[in-house]
């Protein structure tokens, strides 16, 4: 239990620290996108330590998978919930901006931080298992520098997969976007769980490029290109085909609808209808 309460409390350690940045910039909406660094970081520094669970929680901590996959659920909910708008996606940062609900400069930006809060929450990640407060952190301080790939088939497998889930995520996330956060943040936190407890034989199905970068970019096994193929091409793609299919074009590129035909109702006013008959 000493490993799961450790973790518990590097959890809550993190949440604190990306409620406060939240809180901090409601006064200061213009540094919005210092949200999408706390975002991230809560989101690739808690996602490591599950990670951790999921690699020797079993051996060393007698962390079964059913508290991995209970505490990932939980991390999204969480992380839905505190940080609200801003995702810690670029992926669905790029999306607004193909909506036209986002300019460049603020999306430039966004993802930019989005990147180093994935950077920096894996070097807290590093100096916090280098504290080796348990052995379940210990044994992974030492496979740090040697982690595993969690691109696990070949990159044309992981391309689809990674394509396949954010394409579905997208869609989904598109129909529920109106909705109160109370039904989308559960959903998408239950959606996420099962795509990547699900996938773990493939890509672990994370749907988000920074996430990716901060979780196995630095892992040997596969090189730089072919993990962007995979982790951020394939989601990219799979976004941009979601938008097509929910609005029929991409607002950014076109502002004719290239899928669906909408009829258009043209009203004849009263006093015209009045005229017609006296003539």
């Amino acid at each position: 239990m000493s490993g799961l309460n450790a973790s518990l409390g590097y959890f809550v350690a993190v949440v604190i620290f990306a409620a406060s940045v939240r809180t901090l910039l409601r006064k200061w909406p213009r540094f919005s996108f210092i949200s999408e660094f706390a975002s991230s970081l809560m989101l690739v520094a808690c996602w490591l330590e599950v990670q951790t669970i999921v690699e020797v929680g079993q051996w060393a901590g007698a962390l079964g998978p059913d508290v991995a996959v209970t505490m990932l659920f939980g991390l999204l909910l969480t992380h839905g919930v505190i940080c609200g708008a801003a995702s810690g996606n670029p992926s669905l940062v790029l999306q607004k901006f193909l909506q036209l609900e986002a300019s460049t400069l603020p999306t430039l930006l966004a993802i930019t931080a989005q990147f180093a809060g994935a950077h920096l929450a894996l070097l807290a990640a590093v100096y916090y298992w280098k504290l080796e407060l348990t052995d379940m952190h210990m044994i992974k301080n030492l496979m740090a520098a040697e982690c595993s790939s969690s691109l696990l088939v070949s990159v044309l497998q992981g391309f689809f997969t990674e394509f396949v889930c954010a394409f579905i995520l997208h869609l989904i996330y598109l129909n529920l976007q109106r909705r109160s956060a109370l039904i989308r943040v559960p959903l998408i936190a239950v959606l996420l769980t099962f795509f990547t407890h699900t996938a773990r034989g493939y890509t672990s199905a994370y749907i988000n490029p920074s996430l990716a970068y901060g979780l196995t970019f630095h892992c040997p096994g596969s090189t730089l290109t072919q993990y962007a193929v995979v982790y951020w091409l394939g989601p990219l793609i799979g976004m941009t085909l979601a938008l097509l299919l929910y609005m029929g074009h991409i607002p950014r590129f076109f502002a004719k609808n290239l899928l669906y035909f909408q009829k258009t109702r043209f009203r004849v006013p009263k006093g015209d209808k009045a005229e017609k008959k006296k003539k």
